[in-house]
C-alpha cells in the first residue's frame, strides 16, 4: 500500500512537471511566432510611394521594408498602393475600395506622402511660375482631402500608426517655391496633430541643393535620393 501511495505521488509529480514545460514552450511558442509574424505595412500616394527614378524600381517602399527586417529584425508585409500622377481625391477614393479598406483594416503601419501632384495641378501643372492665388485655392482642396483620408482610414482602424511624409521642394534654389512648401508642410502638421498616432515626418530638410546626385529628374529622387527618405522614416519613427 505504501508502495502504490509513493508511486501514485511520483506520477502526480511528473504530470504536473510536464504540464509546467509544455506551458512554457507553448509561451515561448507563442512569443516566437508572434515575434516573427510578419506586420502589414499599407503605402497610400503617388509616383514618389510608387518609385518613379529609382532604377532598381524599388523607391524609399522597398527599402524601407529590407531596413526594418534587416535593423528591426520584423518581418514585414507590403501592400504598395501608389499610383505615378495621383493627387490626394484620388486617394480620397483608393480608402473607400474594398480590398484597400480590408488591408488597412489588418495594417500596422500606413504611411501617406501625397500633395506633389496637388500643388503642381493647382498651379496650371508645373511649378515654372507661381500663381500664389491658384495654388491657395488648390491648397484648401487638397487639405480637405487629407481631412477625409485620415477620417477614413480612422473609421477601418483606429490604432494603426499613420506616418504622414511632407512635400520636398523640387526648386531649392527658389525662396519662393521654399515659402509655398513649407506653408503646405505647416497646414498638413497642423492638421494630422489633431489625431492620435499620426506623425509628420518631413522630407524638405534632406534636400537642401538640386543635383544629380540625389535626382532622376526635375522632380523624382533616384536611388540616393530614396535612401535618404528611407533613412529618415527610420530615424523618426521606431518601428
Amino acid at each position: 500500500m505504501k508502495k502504490t501511495i509513493i508511486y501514485t505521488a511520483a506520477l502526480i509529480v511528473v504530470a504536473l512537471l510536464g504540464a509546467g514545460l509544455y506551458s512554457g514552450y507553448q509561451d515561448n511558442t507563442q512569443t516566437n511566432k508572434s515575434k516573427h509574424s510578419p506586420k502589414t505595412m499599407v503605402t497610400l500616394g503617388d509616383s514618389l510611394t510608387y518609385g518613379v527614378g529609382d532604377k532598381s524600381g524599388e523607391g524609399y517602399v522597398e527599402n524601407l521594408e529590407k531596413l526594418i527586417q534587416e535593423e528591426k529584425e520584423t518581418n514585414v508585409k507590403l501592400k504598395n498602393y501608389g499610383i505615378p500622377g495621383q493627387e490626394s481625391d484620388g486617394v480620397v477614393k483608393q480608402v473607400k475600395l474594398t480590398n484597400i479598406q480590408k488591408d488597412i483594416r489588418n495594417a500596422d503601419y500606413i504611411i501617406l506622402f501625397i500633395g506633389t501632384n496637388d500643388l503642381i495641378q493647382s498651379n496650371g501643372g508645373d511649378l515654372k511660375g507661381i500663381n500664389e492665388e491658384k495654388i491657395k485655392k488648390g491648397a484648401v482642396e487638397y487639405e480637405k482631402n487629407i481631412q477625409d483620408i485620415v477620417k477614413t482610414i480612422r473609421q477601418e482602424n483606429q490604432d494603426v500608426p499613420i506616418l504622414f511624409l511632407g512635400l520636398y521642394n523640387s526648386y531649392p534654389d527658389s525662396a519662393e517655391h521654399e515659402s509655398i512648401i513649407d506653408e503646405w508642410n505647416t497646414n498638413s502638421q497642423r492638421l494630422v496633430n489633431d489625431y492620435e498616432r499620426i506623425k509628420f515626418i518631413s522630407t524638405n530638410d534632406l534636400f537642401n541643393e538640386k543635383s544629380k546626385e540625389y535626382f532622376s529628374d526635375s522632380l523624382h529622387p533616384n536611388e540616393k535620393g530614396y535612401d535618404l527618405i528611407t533613412k529618415k522614416i527610420i530615424d523618426e519613427y521606431d518601428f
